[in-house]
């Protein structure tokens, strides 16, 4: 079966911060991501968890975008400029995929 190269994009953000995310996403011709609710975590400023929360203030979910690699550049400049001014943490791995097509 063939495999095609692609990017993995994970953007950790604020949960207030995923519809500005992605409008700005959905601006740059991203056309696919899935959102996924974070339970919890460490980082700078220690460990951290949704349990016990009653709003989604002080929560974070993760956008996880897979894309061709010529178009990583507009989606990184679109992340950023959300990303840039609040919590949030943007990664970028090498994948691969079946049915480029989709991508």
């Amino acid at each position: 079966m063939e495999m095609h190269n692609a990017k993995r994009v994970e953007i950790i953000i604020e949960a207030v911060m995923e519809r500005q995310l992605t409008n700005a996403l959905n601006e740059a011709g991203v056309t696919g991501y899935t959102i996924l609710p974070v339970s919890g975590g460490s980082g700078r400023s220690g460990q951290w968890s949704r349990e016990g929360q009653v709003s989604r203030a002080g929560g974070m979910v993760a956008v996880i975008c897979l894309i061709r690699p010529e178009r990583l550049d507009p989606l990184l400049e679109a992340a950023f400029a959300v990303v840039e001014r609040h919590i949030g943490v943007v990664s970028v791995t090498d994948t691969q995929v079946l049915r480029a097509e989709r991508f």
